[in-house]
């Protein structure tokens, strides 16, 4: 019998693993070796429409290194990167047809903070993705730091990656807005298949938002007003600590279908559900992890100058555990850490976060981003 069950899973392991690469949209080691009729396409500023035979086209006097190719001509790096000016929005995707966004990868310059990223989904006229550039790759403070994660990379010297999976069934837009005073230049490339998508599949989102330090507050709101059915599937949270002492004693509440004034999920504590724990202390010190679901990545230390305050970057992605829905979700986090006599203290810490997670459309427009002073790193 143990023999017989062994096989009936080996057979049904092999036919999700068909099932999954037949449109393409979910290779994975399990099943890299299985073909697929899906077709791969990518675009950069060397193929801005991702066509089939179209890469490395551009002549001398249309790309923005046709001064460093000029003695080399065509097919010789002559469009590797462009140029977005202040105030201008460019789109660096426009797809056509059904498929799935599976690796993103950039390199902007200059404030990231000061460039959003945004992505539509079809028709839509709100997009499901805005978040400034630097946050959406958990990347809020604009220093660099090593990220080794399933879902986001960040890689020396500042190479932002995305693997999350983004389906869509009619149109993807993808745009980057230039809010700074000056220029950026970006490098970047968008890799995608174009196949059909399953009818279960639910499209991707991501919402930034910071308020502002308010000790008063019962709880940060990491993400709210989400209506409808889906998978929450993670977390960047940018904390400056305002005080001395421990910081992270809040716990994370996930207020799910109707959910009033008790959420179904609560958690323990700030390094609990970032999967450290003991305040992420070794020999007293704050110790920088980085695994493939979560990490604190991060920890920028006062400098006894002008870094008055210490800032962490928190990431922890709900890739094998998802949080779904059926109806609705709100997510809030405590911002709490210690005073005198063993007491718990409501502090008033600068945090800003992205929330990610996959619902089916129509989504609930987002609140209007801070102002470009309140983005601002000070």
């Amino acid at each position: 019998m143990k023999k017989l069950l062994t096989m009936l899973f080996a057979v049904l392991s092999i036919n999700l693993y068909a099932q999954s690469s037949f449109n393409g949209l979910n290779t994975n080691l399990s099943n890299l070796f299985m073909t697929s009729d899906a077709k791969t396409r990518s675009i950069s500023p060397e193929n801005f429409t991702g066509e089939k035979g179209k890469g490395g086209m551009a002549k001398l006097g249309e790309g923005a290194a046709s001064h460093e190719a000029r003695e080399l001509g065509q097919g010789w790096k002559v469009s590797p990167f462009i140029i977005i000016e202040p105030g201008q929005t460019f789109t660096m995707a426009e797809i056509d047809g059904s498929g799935s966004i599976q690796h993103i990868w950039m390199t902007p310059t200059g404030n990231y903070r000061f460039y959003i990223f945004r992505i539509y989904w079809d028709d839509e006229k709100e997009p499901s993705v805005e978040v400034p550039v630097g946050d959406f790759f958990a990347t809020g403070w604009g220093e660099y730091a090593h990220l080794n994660s399933l879902a986001i990379s960040v890689n020396p010297g500042r190479a932002f990656n995305s693997y999350w999976q983004m389906p869509f069934r009619k149109k993807c837009k993808i745009t980057m807005e230039n809010i700074d005073v000056k220029p950026t230049r970006l490098y970047y490339q968008i890799d995608y298949t174009l196949t059909e998508v399953p009818k279960e599949a639910a499209y991707f989102h991501a919402q930034f938002r910071r308020p502002g330090p308010d000790a008063d507050k019962e709880a940060y709101t990491i993400i709210d007003g989400i209506k409808g059915k889906g998978q929450y599937v993670g977390t960047y949270l940018a904390w400056q600590v305002n005080n001395n002492g421990w910081w992270g004693e809040g716990e994370i509440k996930f207020f799910m279908d109707g959910d009033k004034e008790f959420p179904t999920i609560c958690g323990t504590g700030t390094e609990d559900y970032f999967c450290g724990s003991y305040n992420f202390d070794v020999n007293g010190q704050y110790t920088e992890f980085s695994t493939p679901y979560a990490g604190l990545h991060q920890v920028i230390r006062p400098d006894g100058s002008y870094k008055a305050n210490t800032r962490f970057g928190l990431y922890r992605w709900h890739i094998t555990d998802p949080v779904r829905f059926d109806k609705d979700l709100k997510v809030t986090i405590q911002d709490i850490g210690w005073r005198s006599e063993g007491r718990y203290l409501r502090q008033g810490s600068d945090i800003a976060s992205v929330a990610y997670w996959y619902q089916m459309e129509p989504h609930n427009p987002f609140p209007k981003l801070p102002k470009k002073d309140d983005l601002e790193v000070r």
